[in-house]
């Protein structure tokens, strides 16, 4: 890797308990010693190269992608709870699902969605408080997910075995945690039992989802909600997923999915909460459009709502939920003076990237007005809220509409503050808040 600097182990030793509990603040550091890219040891024979480099995480994501892979961090580690699906898998495995489920998340079919998606979100914010301070994370880790077993499984009485796949992927995602931040006691986690018991709880969300897959089957009823979409999805030889497939892109979709549109939404909040004028802005906008009125098109009302958008958008630069993306070099590259060696394992901190002085004005200061313009083009090589490249998140436009949805409905109804002066942010797989304390008072 050339005479990029190096983070020696000691230091990261040195740094562990910092490091377990927010990596961040030690990546900023390196990043504002070293450049835009150095090396960390993690062990003899492993070293990371980290980057923020807008050059070379295009190069990886887009111009030279067939060259990477994504690492055993996700594609074991991860995969090992959740499955080999779209998300955690590479190769042709990864390129013939992606194919398949795909044509789910097409905008046509998910219009067809936005009327659950809203009667999904009015369901569960009618657990709002007014008058009351209200940590708004759970409540909204609640909204993001019913909302994906709605549109995922349509009407079906699922809510409390969607309750218990909830609580089943957070502590599984708590666990794979600290395995990948204290690497050296992966020997201890699985001595003591701790990995077994959690692989075990995986089993059995998996057999919660094959009750729901089955149940449907049975009853013979088409509804054209995602479930149909990827039962009805067929091989080039024309054979259906296999339930284990089913399974693990149906499980991937549940975490991927809810969680972090779940974080976004967290964010979002916090910062129209500390933006009064801003939040009034959006009310003004949002008033203009009423959902109830059976003449206005749901999703022309969404696509009016360009404000709320803009509000979206600058909150996943400030917070983007997949705050570092990993990949591997599968031969030798090579990227204006650094070498990437067949085996390189680099992380992109989208974090850094987002909040780069070089390339944003005034970048920690919340201003979706930066989203409104002509020149949003611009922002292409470092905005990357939803990856980029070919393995760019394939629910995409299923966030943006259920995430639109629940701000105006929010904000048209309340006028949301907090005395909180700062969120304090919890890397998890996703970027999360420690807890988002808000007052909801009726408009």
């Amino acid at each position: 890797m050339n005479n990029l600097k190096l983070v020696s182990r000691l230091q990261v030793l040195k740094n562990a308990r910092r490091i377990l509990k927010n990596p961040l603040p030690f990546h900023h550091e390196n990043f504002e010693q070293y450049g835009d890219c150095f090396k960390v040891q993690l062990s003899t024979k492993e070293i990371v190269l980290f980057t923020r480099s807008p050059g070379l995480i295009k190069h990886i994501l887009q111009k030279q992608h067939k060259k990477f892979i994504k690492s055993p961090l996700q594609t074991v580690d991860l995969a090992k709870y959740i499955g080999h699906g779209i998300l955690t898998s590479n190769g042709e495995h990864w390129r013939t699902h992606r194919r398949m489920v795909q044509p789910a998340f097409h905008k046509k079919k998910l219009h067809n969605l936005m009327g659950v998606m809203r009667e999904a979100i009015l369901m569960e914010l009618e657990r709002i408080k007014p008058g009351k301070v209200q940590d708004v994370f759970p409540l909204m880790g609640d909204l993001a997910f019913q909302v994906v077993a709605k549109s995922l499984f349509s009407s079906s009485d699922i809510r409390e075995r969607m309750s218990r796949l909830q609580d089943i992927t957070e502590a599984n995602q708590r666990m794979l945690i600290k395995e990948m931040r204290q690497p050296y006691l992966k020997w201890w986690y699985r001595l003591s039992g701790e990995i077994n018991r959690h692989l075990q709880l995986a089993g059995e969300g998996k057999k919660l989802l094959l009750e729901i897959i089955e149940e449907r089957r049975s009853s013979s009823v088409e509804i054209d909600d995602l479930l149909d979409m990827l039962l009805r999805a067929r091989y080039e030889d024309g054979s259906p997923m296999p339930d284990g497939q089913l399974l693990d892109e149906v499980l991937i979709l549940f975490t991927a999915g809810h969680e972090t549109t779940a974080n976004a939404l967290s964010f979002t909040l916090f910062l129209l909460a500390k933006h009064p004028h801003v939040q009034e802005q959006v009310y003004e906008e949002v008033s203009m459009i009423n959902f109830e009125d059976g003449n206005v098109d749901l999703v022309q009302g969404v696509m009016q709502l360009q404000l709320v958008k803009q509000c979206l958008e600058e909150a996943l630069r400030l917070y983007p939920p997949a705050y570092v993306i990993d990949r591997i070099a599968t031969e030798d590259d090579f990227f204006e003076g650094i070498s990437l060696p067949k085996g390189t394992l680099v992380l992109m901190s989208i974090y850094e990237l987002h909040r780069y002085g070089n390339f944003w004005e005034r970048p920690l200061e919340f201003e979706p007005s930066r989203f409104g313009g002509a020149d949003k083009k611009d922002f292409g090589d470092y905005y990357y809220p939803f990856g980029a490249g070919p393995r760019m998140c394939v629910g995409n436009n299923f966030a943006m509409y259920e995430m639109i949805i629940a701000i105006a409905e929010m904000v048209k109804k309340y006028k949301i503050s907090s005395t909180l002066e700062n969120l304090e942010i919890n890397p998890l797989i996703s970027l999360k808040p420690k807890s988002v304390p808000l007052l909801f008072a009726k408009r």
